[in-house]
């Protein structure tokens, strides 16, 4: 496991906790608006030893009361588990990013009680998800099988998009609700929407956010997917 940054502090990534934020390396997508391009290939700087951040956790305690994890796509790591665990034993409440395509370790993760909050990434509609990740072919049934994992509702979630022009349009959310629908029936505990925001580490030029008008109706178009669906940002 490759640790390649660490926020020392963040009151906005996990909600409701003062906490730190640890990015690994290394994703099995392509998203082509995504902030931490330099994290994908796996070819980013070592900032530490997950002995080295234990140590620095060990001393913030009673500062911090919350650790994130994210990426990259962190459950691409074997060790995720173990270090998770060791954080966990510490007194920290943990937060994991995930985009949901390794159902697997998701299910591990819950199941042993080793996160506190997932974060998990819902792309697009069904039939825009794989382009829309940067993919020519995609098994949608992963990120389903994440979702029902997550609507069982063993620990503390979010679903979140990032709504990009001109990835996402009407079609597709109304495919995105439709689908999110026959997954949990209504079910989803939290649905946030936040517009694209354009940054020089974007790996695709010319992409732009939806008005803040079509983010409302696309707010409204999903208003049957979640117990609660809010627009972030505007």
């Amino acid at each position: 496991m490759k640790i390649v940054g660490l926020q020392k502090l963040t009151l906005l990534d996990y909600p409701g906790m003062v906490a730190c934020t640890v990015f690994l390396d290394g994703c099995n997508f392509r998203c082509p608006f995504c902030h931490n391009s330099q994290l994908l290939d796996g070819g980013a700087s070592e900032v530490m030893q997950p002995e080295e951040l234990l140590t620095f956790l060990h001393s913030r305690k009673g500062i911090l009361d919350g650790v994130c994890i994210t990426g990259g796509e962190p459950t691409l790591h074997p060790e995720l588990p173990q270090l998770l665990g060791k954080i966990k034993q510490m007194g920290y409440r943990v937060k994991l990013d995930t985009n949901g395509y390794r159902p697997d370790v998701l299910r591990q993760v819950v199941d042993g009680g080793l996160v506190d909050y997932v974060a998990m990434d819902v792309k697009n509609g069904p039939a825009a998800y794989a382009a829309t990740v940067g993919l020519q072919r995609l098994d949608i049934e992963k990120i389903e099988q994440s979702i029902r994992c997550l609507a069982e509702g063993a620990v503390d979630y979010e679903l979140r998009c990032t709504v990009v022009a001109p990835l996402h349009d009407e079609a597709s959310v109304e495919d995105m609700q439709q689908w999110l629908y026959s997954i949990a029936l209504g079910k989803i505990k939290r649905l946030y929407l936040q517009s694209f925001v354009d940054r020089d580490t974007v790996p695709v030029a010319g992409l732009s956010a939806p008005s803040n008008d079509q983010m409302r109706r696309y707010c409204q178009l999903l208003r049957l997917c979640a117990e609660k669906i809010e627009v972030r940002g505007i």
